[in-house]
């Protein structure tokens, strides 16, 4: 594993299991205000143990299916939320940190069949590109973080009404639920255990990481042959991988976790961004940047022109 410091940012390359402990050691990060709710709640009686028990393992199960599935997928990853560790520093004030790994990056250069060199140039940009998205908005990170522990805020660690949940969960999973309830349309796990207020909080998230997803997959478009000269080649053979699909047990896999709206989230993030541009410029759309108000609704991210007619119009009047 090696490091190099870029902009006091650390850049980090490291194989499957080094990018899994550092994953984990970001999530018990972020996790701490819940882990510490279901420890009181654990001390609270037979209800509480059972809590503990179960809920650590269901979500014990969940992580580790996330990570091992995702370690051996992800090529680099801007990580927002890292924590200092002795064999992963954080970035400058407790920044984000750049991960690539490596074994992933050299088997999908080989898959398709590009130049080494620029097929890893092209993938430090698009993870440049989220560094310079949180470094160039001050707020953003704060704000993240902010929607994220009121999301975990409002989980409910009631023992009987997890117990509940993770029930209708499974049953849904397994293409049971009770009479008379209708289709719950494929939501995943991740989405079957939130209460309504956590949806609400979740399509916000939602909408943020299709603004940056699409922002990085839009600045990437822009990069020519005299940065990547074989860029034509690796973003048509990258898109054609993409648009594959996977094998079944890929595909449910996705469905489980609810990673399949992560590849939705490119292809809405990228339209909502390239229509912004188009109808406003780049400047128009940089307002984007200004406050959290001024960030795109779930729904705004389908219909980028109301969008437009609601900040420009805010803006100019």
């Amino acid at each position: 594993m090696g490091t190099e410091d870029i902009h006091d940012t650390p850049v980090l390359v490291v194989d499957r299991p080094g990018w899994i402990r550092a994953n984990v050691a970001g999530f018990r990060e972020i996790l701490k205000p819940l882990l510490g709710k279901m420890e009181e709640r654990r001390g609270g009686g037979a209800g509480g143990a059972v809590l503990g028990a179960l809920g650590g393992k269901v979500t014990g199960v969940e992580l580790g299916m996330l990570l091992s599935f995702l370690s051996s997928r992800v090529l680099g990853q801007y990580e927002t939320f890292a924590p200092a560790t002795r064999e992963l520093p954080a970035g400058a004030n407790g920044g984000g940190r750049l991960l690539l790994v490596a074994p992933n990056i050299v088997h999908v250069e080989r898959e398709l069949d590009v130049d080494p060199h620029d097929f890893r140039l092209w993938v430090c940009l698009h993870e440049e590109t989220h560094r310079t998205q949180f470094s160039a908005v001050p707020w953003l990170r704060d704000h993240l973080e902010g929607e994220i522990q009121s999301f975990l805020a409002e989980t409910d660690v009631d023992p009987m009404t997890f117990l509940e949940r993770i029930r209708e969960a499974a049953q849904s999973l397994a293409g049971g639920r009770p009479e008379g309830e209708e289709d719950d349309g494929g939501r995943s796990l991740v989405e079957l255990v939130q209460s309504p207020s956590q949806r609400e909080i979740l399509a916000r998230l939602t909408a943020v990481m299709s603004l940056l997803e699409g922002h990085a997959d839009f600045v990437m478009d822009g990069v020519g042959p005299e940065v990547v000269p074989t860029v034509a080649e690796i973003r048509e053979k990258f898109q054609q991988r993409r648009a594959k699909g996977a094998s079944r047990l890929d595909s449910a896999l996705r469905k489980l976790l609810g990673l399949d709206a992560k590849l939705k989230q490119y292809k809405d993030g990228e339209r909502f961004v390239r229509s912004v541009v188009d109808e406003v410029g780049m400047d128009g759309f940089n307002r984007v940047w200004t406050s959290p108000n001024t960030l795109p609704t779930k729904a705004e991210i389908a219909k980028p022109a109301d969008w437009v007619a609601r900040v420009h119009r805010k803006t100019e009047s």
